[in-house]
């Protein structure tokens, strides 16, 4: 591809080693805690490699045909590992992210129509304003600001808006720690989870995120029976309850209800906050294009809302190599159900296939300089020659992110909002610190200089 013109960038990230450790050391230190630190250079090069995990085969991929094939094209053969399941269910019961087969097709059509284009365009003012709220309320002399905070803080605002129609028990400082507890948790490929026994894990972290489950279940349940079976209001959580009562008996429906609440409420959340915190870092540590971005925002930023992906092309660029670069879900596995020919790659009945966007959005096989920031590659001609299965930060096939579209436009709404009213930059000496555990966030926060523009 094209080299930029400015001098190249290369963010932040986590130790690498020359080639992979014996598979005992995931289980402890910082590989537990983080799942993108130590990973062998020759993966960024290789398109396959089997593992064997606690007797389990492992298949990490890389090579997009590959992906396709267990995504898409022979994706009946790869379900939702039970392993996994068993961690999602504690958490998020049988919503969207965790059901299979029928119960998924249900659900799919039930929320599908919330994040359609036209309902995310209704939604996109909302949304602008929440923004617009937040840049007020920062203090105008420069100061400090933690900006992953601030990122949580405006996605959590806006889905509890949009989806919850603003219930303030949502919104609460208590639910966003208890949020983190829960992923924080669910990362960690902890051997109770593995073989089955995580509720009695007497470890600071699954205690915290048992009280977090329960937080956010409880909280949920009543929201639900508030409502009562016909939904109470015109929201997506109204919506939701109405439609599930429809196709499933009382009981059911309402557990269902409270499953995609929770699904919602933190996929809807977290995941597109953590995209805004390695965008406005990606963005402070270069000012000249901050500038770029800024006078794009200036120029065509007013208007409809919901247009803004279309209209700034420059700061979609950049928010496309953000998550390319720290793709906001790291890594997603899949469970053979019967022997397959995966591109010559034998996989059998049982095995384990570990897709990883951490892996593939850097690898040499397929990015140029993968490492370096380079926006230019989701301009124009660059993008249309990229493979479709080599940049899945919203995954891809029939289970693509339903809310991609949804979180486009409101990453795109915050970051033009944020840019318009401010100048970011990184503090002296300050070097962020990427940590994968269900999702790709800044372990301590993106604290960055916030000053007038």
């Amino acid at each position: 591809g094209m080299m930029m013109h400015h001098p190249r960038f290369v963010p932040i990230q986590p130790m690498r080693t020359p080639d992979y450790e014996p598979v005992w050391r995931g289980f402890f230190g910082e590989r537990l805690r983080n799942a993108i630190y130590g990973w062998p250079e020759t993966a960024f090069s290789e398109p396959h490699k089997l593992r064997r995990v606690m007797g389990m085969r492992v298949h990490i991929i890389t090579d997009p045909g590959m992906v396709e094939r267990v995504l898409l094209t022979n994706k009946a053969n790869y379900l939702r590992p039970r392993v996994v399941q068993r961690i999602l269910s504690s958490v998020i019961g049988n919503g969207l992210l965790s059901a299979e087969g029928e119960d998924w097709r249900v659900q799919r059509k039930i929320v599908a129509p919330t994040f359609a284009p036209g309902a995310v365009a209704a939604l996109a003012p909302l949304i602008d304003g929440e923004a617009k709220a937040q840049v007020a309320r920062w203090a105008p002399e420069s100061t400090r600001l933690d900006m992953a905070r601030e990122a949580t803080q405006a996605t959590m605002a806006i889905i509890t808006s949009a989806l919850f129609s603003g219930d303030p028990r949502l919104a609460s400082v208590g639910a966003t720690a208890h949020i983190e507890h829960l992923l924080a948790a669910a990362g960690q490929a902890r051997f109770t989870t593995l073989l089955g026994i995580q509720d009695f894990d007497p470890s600071p972290v699954m205690v915290r995120a048992r009280r977090g489950r329960r937080y956010l279940r409880s909280s949920l349940e009543t929201l639900v029976q508030e409502r009562g079976p016909d939904g109470g209001g015109d929201d997506f959580f109204g919506g939701l309850i109405r439609a599930l009562h429809a196709q499933y008996p009382a009981d059911q429906a309402q557990a269902l209800a409270v499953d995609n609440a929770i699904t919602f409420f933190v996929a809807g959340h977290e995941t597109t906050a953590n995209a805004l915190a390695w965008t406005i870092y990606l963005l402070a540590a270069q000012p000249d294009l901050q500038e770029q971005a800024r006078a794009e925002v200036l120029a065509n930023g007013e208007g409809n809302p919901a247009t803004l992906p279309d209209r700034l092309p420059l700061l979609r660029a950049i928010l496309d190599e953000a998550m390319r670069l720290y793709p906001p879900a790291p890594r997603f596995d899949r469970e053979a159900q019967a022997d397959d020919d995966l591109c010559g790659v034998p996989v059998r009945n049982g095995d384990l296939v570990s897709v990883w966007p951490w892996v593939i959005h850097r690898h040499r096989a397929l990015w140029d300089d993968p490492d370096a920031f380079d926006h230019t590659r989701f301009l124009g001609e660059a993008r249309a020659a990229q493979h479709r299965f080599q940049y899945i930060p919203f995954g891809g096939g029939p289970r693509v992110c339903v809310g991609a579209r949804f979180a486009i436009v409101e990453a795109m709404i915050i970051l033009a909002r944020w840019l318009a009213a401010r100048r970011f930059a990184l503090p002296p000496g300050f070097r962020p610190d990427p940590v994968a555990s269900v999702t790709l966030r800044p372990r301590g926060g993106m604290p960055l200089v916030v000053g007038r523009v």
